[in-house]
């Protein structure tokens, strides 16, 4: 079982994602590491890009999950057509910090989707999920990564 840390509570306003989608379904999104490296020579070229975090969006439906990799920008207006563009309402947010290595990243969910979330009390708003890899995010150790829920009203 993965050990989490509690939480931190962030208010966070709308957010805009520019960046690459692909759909994944069941098992197979073993995909999203190769889906991270076509993404990685856009990064610092996005036009409108805000700050040098990146993040992975997640908007699952009844067929599986929409994942973008993507960095967060400040306009929509010159985003090239190969992007997709992502708004992320005004909401509340549970923040996780996953401490282990990045292939490790799914334990993490499933502990905060399946323990944390039935036990806490909150339920998740109807809004996109998100990873959120700070600047300082190294691939070898997975320090730098945070996981926000959207919490409902």
């Amino acid at each position: 079982m993965t050990h989490l840390e509690p939480p931190r509570f962030e208010h966070l306003n709308n957010l805009l994602i520019a960046g690459l989608s692909e759909r994944y379904s069941g098992d197979a999104i073993a995909g999203i590491p190769a889906q991270w490296r076509r993404f990685v020579p856009y990064i610092g070229r996005i036009p409108e890009q805000a700050g040098s975090a990146t993040y992975g969006v997640c908007r699952v439906d009844g067929e599986g999950m929409e994942y973008i990799c993507g960095v967060e920008v400040s306009g929509f207006t010159d985003i090239p057509p190969a992007l997709t563009r992502v708004r992320i309402p005004e909401k509340r947010y549970a923040v996780f910090t996953h401490r282990g290595h990045i292939s490790q990243i799914r334990d993490t969910w499933q502990a905060i989707l399946k323990q944390w979330l039935p036990a806490s009390g909150y339920l998740a708003a109807n809004t996109p999920e998100f990873e959120r890899y700070s600047e300082e995010f190294d691939a070898r150790t997975g320090v730098g990564l945070e996981i926000w829920i959207p919490l409902r009203d």
